[in-house]
C-alpha cells in the first residue's frame, strides 16, 4: 500500500454527493488534498468497498469485504490488495449497536487488538431518540489506549467523517485497519443515520 497515505495523522472522509448507485468517498489529508478515493460497489449482495489511490481507480489499495449477506453483526475482512494479504477484520456488534455502536478490531490472525465504540451511552441514546441532531463520535482503543477518533460533521447535506489517528496507534494497531474503520463508519453508520 502507498505508505504516504498511511503516514497521515488526520483524514476527512467525505461522501460524494449525487451518487445514484453505490457510494463513493474522497479521503483528504489535513491540508485538504485528496489522498485516496473509496468506492462502495452497487448491486452487491455482500458489502464490497474498495480504496484506490485516485478517483480514476488506477491503483487499488484495500478491499473491505463483508463475509455474509445481510448480517446484522457483520464481519468485514480488510485485505491489502497490492500484496494480496489479509490485514484484519472489523466486526460490528449487531444487537449492542442498537443502543450504542460498537466494533471489534481483529488482526490478520483473528486476535482481538482493539475496539471502536460510540463515545457515550447517554449521547448514543439521545442520538437514537432525536435522529441526526447530534453527530456521532467514535473512539478506537487498543490495550486501553486511545488510538483513533472518528467525528461526524453536523451538516446533513454534506456527509463528512473526521479521522484522527493518534501516535499510540503505530505500536498497537495496523493503521490500515483504522483507516478501513473510518471508511466503514462513513459508509455503514452513515447510511443508517440517513434512512
Amino acid at each position: 500500500m502507498d505508505s504516504s497515505i498511511l503516514q497521515q495523522e488526520s483524514y476527512i472522509i467525505r461522501r460524494k454527493v449525487f451518487q445514484i448507485f453505490g457510494a463513493s468517498f474522497h479521503l483528504f489529508n489535513a491540508a485538504g488534498t485528496i489522498v485516496a478515493y473509496s468506492k462502495q460497489k452497487a448491486f452487491k449482495l455482500k458489502e464490497d468497498i474498495r480504496l484506490y489511490t485516485d478517483e480514476a481507480c488506477t491503483s487499488e489499495l484495500l478491499a473491505i469485504l463483508a463475509r455474509q449477506i445481510l448480517d446484522f453483526s457483520a464481519s468485514y475482512d480488510v485485505i491489502d490488495t497490492q500484496n494480496r494479504q489479509p490485514v484484519g477484520t472489523l466486526r460490528r456488534h449487531g444487537f449492542k449497536s442498537i443502543i450504542r455502536d460498537k466494533w471489534t478490531i481483529l488482526d490478520a490472525n483473528g486476535a482481538e487488538v482493539g475496539q471502536i465504540e460510540e463515545d457515550s451511552l447517554l449521547l448514543a441514546l439521545f442520538r437514537r431518540q432525536f435522529g441526526g441532531l447530534l453527530p456521532q463520535t467514535f473512539n478506537a482503543t487498543a490495550d486501553g489506549v486511545q488510538v483513533a477518533t472518528y467525528r461526524q460533521n453536523f451538516n446533513p447535506f454534506v456527509r463528512k467523517l473526521r479521522v484522527q489517528i493518534h501516535p499510540a496507534a503505530t505500536a498497537r494497531v495496523d493503521r490500515r485497519l483504522l483507516l478501513a474503520g473510518g471508511i466503514l463508519l462513513a459508509a455503514i453508520e452513515g447510511r443508517q443515520r440517513s434512512s
